[in-house]
C-alpha cells in the first residue's frame, strides 16, 4: 500500500495566479493533474491562468515537452461537460479545428485539451473593414459552412419555441426589471408578449441546422501553425439544432465589436452565396434571407442584454454590462426598420430615454 493510500493527499503548492476557493477541489485537481502528466509530459509547475468564462468554467494553461495544453476547470455542480465532449467530436468529424479532449475527470469536471493558440480573432481583426479583416471573416464563414453541412436532426437539442421564448424573457426579467429597475405596466407586458411571439415565429420559419450559438470572434482562434488555414473554434458546448440564420447573425452582430452595415452586408452575402452553392437550406432570395438574419439577430440581442445584466447583478461580472449599449443599439436599429416591430421600438425608446433611430446602419457603439 502506498503512502498516498494511507494518508490524505496534500494539495501541491498553488502556482502564481491560480487561486482555489475550495481546498478539497484544489487537492482533487492536483491529484488528477499528477496522474495525467506522464502521458503528455506535462510540467505541473508551469500551470497558469489562460482565460475566464462568462459561466462557472475557467481555463488554465500548462506546458508539456512539445508545447502547451489547456485545462478546463468546470465544477460539476454548475457545469455539465458532456455536451462539450459530444460537440467537440461532432465538429472534429465535420473537419473543424477544435481542441481534442485528451483526458477527462468527469466526476470532478477537469479536462485536458489541445491548446489552439494564444490569440483570438477579435484580438487581431482590428476595427476597420480592411481586406485583412474580410479575409479573417471569410475563414470564419468557411468554418461555419463546414459545421452546418454536417447537420443531422435528432443529434443536438432543438432550438425550439420554448427555448427561444425563455431566452427572450431574460430581457424583461434582468435588463428591464433588475438592471433598469422598471416595473412594466400591463400594456407594456402585453407589448413584449406579442412582439416576442412574433419574433419566435419568424425565427422558426428558417430551416434548421447545427447552431454553435456563440459563433463570434472571441471564440475563434488564430492557429499557432501559420500553415493551418482553419480558424480554431471554441466555446461550443451550448450547440443546438435550430435556425440557419443564427450563427451568421451572431458572427456579424458581435457582442464586443460592431461593424458598419456595408461590411456586415458584404460578409453576409458572401456567406449566403457559398451556402447556396453548397446546397444549404438558405432562402434563394438574399433580401429575404437578410431579413431573416436581422430578425434572428434581434432575438439574440434581446437575450444577451438580459444575460449581461444577469452576469453583473447575479454573478459579479460587471465588465459585460459595459457592452449593453451595443446591444440596445442593435435592438433599436432592427426594431425601427420593420413596421411590425414598431411597438417594441417605442417601448425600448421609452426605456432608454432617447430619440427614435433615424438611420439604419449599425454603427460603432
Amino acid at each position: 500500500m502506498s503512502d498516498s493510500a494511507s494518508h490524505p493527499p496534500r494539495p501541491a503548492p498553488a502556482q502564481a495566479g491560480v487561486a482555489w476557493s475550495d481546498p478539497r477541489r484544489e487537492a482533487a485537481f492536483h491529484d488528477w493533474l499528477r496522474q495525467v502528466a506522464p502521458a503528455h509530459a506535462l510540467q505541473p509547475a508551469s500551470l497558469r491562468p489562460a482565460s475566464a468564462d462568462a459561466s462557472f468554467r475557467r481555463y488554465l494553461r500548462v506546458d508539456g515537452a512539445a508545447g502547451s495544453f489547456i485545462v478546463m476547470d468546470a465544477p460539476p455542480e454548475h457545469e455539465n461537460c458532456a455536451p462539450f465532449v459530444q460537440v467537440a467530436r461532432l465538429m472534429a468529424a465535420a473537419g473543424l479545428n477544435v481542441p481534442r479532449v485528451l483526458a477527462w475527470d468527469e466526476p470532478h469536471g477537469f479536462m485536458l485539451l489541445d491548446d489552439l493558440g494564444h490569440r483570438t480573432m477579435i484580438e487581431v481583426v482590428g476595427t476597420e473593414p480592411t481586406r485583412e479583416a474580410q479575409a479573417l471573416y471569410l475563414r470564419a464563414v468557411d468554418a461555419l459552412l463546414a459545421w452546418q453541412l454536417a447537420s443531422r436532426p435528432g443529434v443536438l437539442p432543438p432550438y425550439d419555441a420554448a427555448l427561444l421564448a425563455r431566452e427572450l424573457q431574460l430581457f424583461p426579467d434582468w435588463y428591464l426589471g433588475r438592471h433598469r429597475g422598471l416595473t412594466l405596466t400591463p400594456a407594456q407586458q402585453e407589448t413584449l408578449h406579442s412582439q416576442f411571439k412574433l419574433i419566435v415565429e419568424r425565427n422558426l420559419a428558417s430551416p434548421s441546422v447545427y447552431v454553435h450559438r456563440d459563433f463570434m470572434p472571441r471564440n475563434l482562434m488564430i492557429p499557432r501553425d501559420p500553415g493551418e488555414p482553419r480558424l480554431g473554434v471554441l466555446d461550443f458546448q451550448d450547440a443546438v439544432y435550430g435556425p440557419i440564420t443564427y450563427d451568421v447573425a451572431c458572427l456579424m452582430r458581435d457582442a464586443f465589436l460592431s461593424w458598419d452595415e456595408e461590411f456586415v452586408l458584404d460578409i453576409t452575402v458572401r456567406y449566403w452565396e457559398k451556402a447556396v452553392k453548397a446546397g444549404l437550406p438558405v432562402d434563394p432570395d438574399f433580401g429575404e434571407f437578410y431579413r431573416a438574419v436581422e430578425w434572428m439577430g434581434l432575438q439574440r440581442h434581446l437575450k444577451v442584454a438580459g444575460i449581461f445584466a444577469r452576469l453583473t447583478l447575479r454573478d459579479g461580472k460587471p465588465k459585460y454590462l459595459a457592452d449593453a449599449p451595443r446591444f440596445i443599439g442593435y435592438i433599436r436599429a432592427t426594431a425601427h426598420r420593420y413596421r411590425e416591430l414598431a411597438p417594441l421600438a417605442r417601448l425600448v425608446d421609452q426605456v432608454e430615454g432617447s430619440d427614435a433611430v433615424t438611420g439604419y446602419a449599425f454603427g460603432r457603439l
